[in-house]
């Protein structure tokens, strides 16, 4: 995803360090090392060491990461370089993309052991086991609390707020066809409006003042003024595209930490974004990417992800840390696509976007 992923949101506040695990520094694969298996995958990738450690210990495996950048970046590469992959297993696929990878043959079949304990809601793929999903969140609208208590304003709840008059000039976005959440966000009105609604939704959010910038970091920590990032650089959108777990965040890293996140979400703007891992095709080491594979389904990691990438575990009874229960729950009712849907319209909906929204 990205600008995405959830760990985007610690990134941008500057307290989480991507973590590369082992030797990161090279591009090449694993190169038939057996005892190394090399994880593809975006630059939002974290996980704590002692976990991954306890892996290494368990399997045998050396873990190496190497970042490819946004998601959509990391996924086009490893399409281009299948044949001779850099790695083993690849980790940032979601729904937005998915039938991309695999239209392209990006992976091999593995079915994870453990995945009978993921919900089944989360298994796109059916019983073809390309991929093997791994967590999911949602793309939603932020608010500034202090912004709408100064101005005694209530706060949007709903995609048709963000049109109306009181919110002119108040919401930044991202670029639909350069950022994962700016995508979502897309995707989210056509699943609301529908295949034609959504563009004349599009053109009355242009009349009331959205602004579009590039990616997530950029709208999200220097144009959104409810963020850490965007207070400091005068930010001055109290309104912005962003995740359902962006709340904990500010709250989890502000120092002194704060008895109520400054920043909420318009539930009823939001997206729901499954990610998933998989074999990459002619991986040098299957073994290692399949162990690795049932790891990222493992409770253990599971339960470590959410504070490390701001992502909800797919495995039914992981532990959900209480920052995220109190500051940050998943959306109720949050808008989906079937990925066979996305594929089908995704590339032409954002060109339509573009010419509509950017000229």
């Amino acid at each position: 995803m990205t600008g995405r992923q959830f760990a985007a949101v610690a990134v941008g506040l500057g307290m989480v360090t991507l973590s590369a695990c082992g030797s990161s520094g090279s591009t090449a694969g694993s190169g038939g090392d057996p005892k190394t298996v090399t994880l593809v995958s975006h630059d939002s990738w974290a996980a704590s060491k002692s976990v991954i450690a306890a892996f290494e210990k368990e399997s045998g495996y050396h873990v190496k990461v190497l970042p490819d950048g946004d998601a959509g970046q990391a996924v086009n590469k490893a399409i281009l370089t299948k044949d001779n992959p850099q790695g083993d297993a690849f980790f940032g696929v979601d729904n937005t993309l998915l039938s991309r990878a695999l239209d392209n043959g990006l992976f091999q079949p593995y079915k994870a052991k453990g995945l009978d304990q993921v919900g089944a809601q989360y298994q796109l793929d059916g019983d073809k086991h390309r991929v093997t999903p791994i967590d999911y969140g949602d793309i939603c609208v932020n608010y500034d609390k202090k912004y709408f208590a100064d101005h005694k304003l209530a706060p949007p709840a709903s995609f048709d707020d963000l049109v109306k008059p009181a919110y002119k000039n108040l919401l930044v976005t991202e670029n639909a066809a350069t950022s994962s959440p700016g995508l979502g966000f897309l995707l989210g009105t056509a699943a609301q409006y529908g295949d034609k609604g959504w563009q004349e939704y599009w053109n009355k959010l242009k009349n009331n003042g959205v602004k579009v910038v590039d990616g997530w970091e950029q709208a999200y920590d220097q144009e959104f003024s409810g963020s850490a990032g965007g207070r400091k650089s005068g930010g001055d959108r109290p309104l912005v595209v962003s995740y359902a777990s962006s709340p904990p965040a500010e709250v989890v890293y502000a120092k002194p930490r704060p008895t109520t996140a400054p920043t909420g979400v318009a539930t009823g703007t939001c997206f729901r974004q499954i990610e998933f891992a998989g074999l990459l095709s002619n991986a040098h080491n299957p073994k290692g990417a399949e162990a690795f594979l049932d790891f990222l389904i493992s409770r253990r990691f599971q339960e470590d992800m959410p504070l490390n990438m701001y992502v909800y575990p797919v495995v039914q009874g992981a532990r959900v840390p209480a920052e995220f229960t109190e500051y940050g729950p998943a959306a109720k009712n949050p808008e989906t696509m079937a990925p066979t849907k996305i594929a089908a319209n995704r590339d032409q909906w954002v060109r339509s976007w573009t010419s509509l929204v950017l000229k």
